[in-house]
């Protein structure tokens, strides 16, 4: 039976609700904070470095000032860029089927991601998902020009608009409340998914949340009957 969609586009958030990159994630961190001489997270404390801009986290979880934030994100940025930006990550289950019957289905998605543009693009080709994107949006290389969650939903919109896209009925899906809080700046309610890496109480203000992929699909497609 052909499907339809509440919504007129879709947004995805990509690190902890397409993609599980924590593995290469920690490993990066652990060389970048012993480099500078600081204790690195375990697997347990990634749940406060994923979602947010490096340059954010470098800040708020170890007491960086920005200037030393702008030394390290860089220092990371070298790791990611010799490593590969697609090494050691996976996608969650269930979740790029469902991103394949959003395109057959004909509804317009976009990622709004806070990981680099670059980044994501190369994520998105390395999965095979890129054509189902009519636009792929991250922040900017140095996650300072365009790095918040609002900015980046709100240019994932813009060219989303510029593509003649109809942004009219957005949903964002994400799985922090970086997520919540970007996509409320824009209007833009948020399906909230509990796959990633967040907090129980970080679901606060979206206006669903889902534990399972089969559940977000049935949020995002619904049979289109013919009455």
């Amino acid at each position: 039976m052909p499907e339809r969609s509440p919504w007129s586009c879709i947004l995805w958030d990509v690190d902890g609700t397409i993609v599980d990159a924590s593995e290469g994630i920690l490993r990066r961190l652990t060389t970048t904070l012993e480099h500078f001489g600081l204790r690195p997270p375990t697997r347990g404390e990634l749940v406060h470095w994923i979602g947010p801009p490096m340059f954010e986290s470098f800040q708020v979880n170890v007491g960086m000032t920005p200037e030393q934030a702008t030394e390290a994100v860089a220092f990371y940025r070298g790791l990611n860029k010799t490593e590969g930006f697609t090494g050691s990550a996976k996608l969650y289950p269930g979740v790029a089927d469902i991103i394949h019957e959003v395109q057959a289905a004909g509804i317009p998605q976009a990622t709004a991601s806070s990981k680099p543009e670059i980044q994501v693009v190369a994520l998105m080709d390395h999965f095979g998902l890129a054509p189902a994107f009519t636009a792929t949006v991250g922040a900017t290389l140095d996650e300072r020009t365009l790095s918040s969650k609002a900015d980046i939903v709100a240019e994932a919109l813009r060219r989303l608009e510029a593509a003649g896209v109809d942004t009219s009925r957005p949903v964002l899906v994400g799985d922090r409340h970086h997520d919540v809080e970007g996509a409320t700046a824009n209007e833009v309610p948020v399906i909230f998914v509990r796959w990633g890496f967040s907090w129980p109480h970080e679901s606060e203000g979206a206006q669903a949340a889902v534990d399972t992929p089969e559940e977000l699909r049935a949020l995002l497609l619904v049979p289109d009957v013919q009455v």
